[in-house]
């Protein structure tokens, strides 16, 4: 029996809000034990003692416990303000308690993964493929939004994320195993002899070990062949971005700007039209 493609879509659509919900949670907590965990391990290693966090549910007790609270009033968030999106629209964007602001970002990122959601469905249908790839764009999300705000990628997400690509391309389909592999390579080895490159001539860092093993996630899942496009797309997304913050509203252009969010733009982009994109060049160019 086959659902009509409306209600496919809407139930992706509904999953992709609940996902979302979880995703806004990770992204708040994920940095908060990894700068934990780094206290305590300086602690401990300058001869202190540290209380080492809780390790329950393999590891994940941070995601479940405490529940949710406003970061203002200290209030819980009960169940009926925690639907997604629509209980942001009901309290019009301010807690219940105290009136102080929501950001509005919450209901974007859960707007967000409702909308890649229903992408994948929609392209891929159900199957084992579309499954994967909605692990791999949750994630992504996730990965933008934490170096939005923290300039880090955790390993976390990033290497099983890699490691999944690699599976994900085991038969052959949709790239070659040989090319998901030399794409992971490829992928780390090219932007770290970029970052050699730049720190020899400026003494200077130009980007994190985050962004090499991004893009060579991004080979993981999508070949070598895709890595010359995400880079030139991203490079030119941030490029362009950059110079807007600078002439509009006066961002310091000594201030580092993350390179992970032109990343993951360059690699979605690459996901859903890299094929495209890559054929309308070469025909372009005449080599087609």
């Amino acid at each position: 029996m086959h659902l009509p493609i409306e209600y496919l879509l809407l139930s992706a659509a509904l999953f992709g809000l609940v996902i979302g919900s979880f995703l806004n949670v990770l992204i708040l907590r994920l940095p908060r034990k990894m700068h934990a965990e780094l206290a305590a391990a300086c602690a401990e290693a300058e001869g202190g003692e540290s209380t080492p966090p809780p390790n329950r549910w393999f590891g994940l007790d941070y995601l479940i416990s405490p529940g949710s609270r406003c970061p203002h009033c200290d209030h819980a968030i009960r169940a009926w303000e925690n639907i997604p999106v629509l209980s942001w629209l009901l309290l019009r964007g301010r807690c219940s308690a105290c009136g102080a602001r929501i950001s509005w970002r919450y209901p974007l990122i859960e707007s967000l993964s409702a909308l890649l959601t229903v992408a994948v469905i929609y392209r891929w249908g159900l199957s084992w493929e579309a499954a994967a790839l909605c692990v791999l764009l949750w994630g992504l999300l996730t990965l933008a939004v934490i170096d939005i705000d923290e300039q880090l990628l955790p390993d976390q997400i990033t290497l099983p994320l890699l490691w999944l690509g690699l599976l994900f391309n085991l038969d052959g389909q949709p790239v070659s195993l040989d090319d998901a592999v030399v794409g992971a390579a490829a992928g780390y080895l090219s932007l770290w002899l970029v970052f050699q490159v730049f720190r020899a001539l400026t003494n200077k860092e130009g980007m994190g070990y985050g962004d090499f093993k991004l893009l060579a996630l991004f080979g993981a899942w999508l070949g070598w062949q895709m890595l010359p496009q995400i880079v030139l797309v991203s490079s030119f997304v941030g490029a362009l971005i950059g110079l807007s913050l600078t002439l509009f509203r006066g961002r310091d252009h000594q201030v580092p700007i993350p390179f992970g969010p032109y990343l993951v733009m360059g690699g979605m982009i690459a996901l859903f039209w890299g094929q495209q994109i890559n054929d309308a060049y070469l025909q372009i160019a005449g080599l087609a």
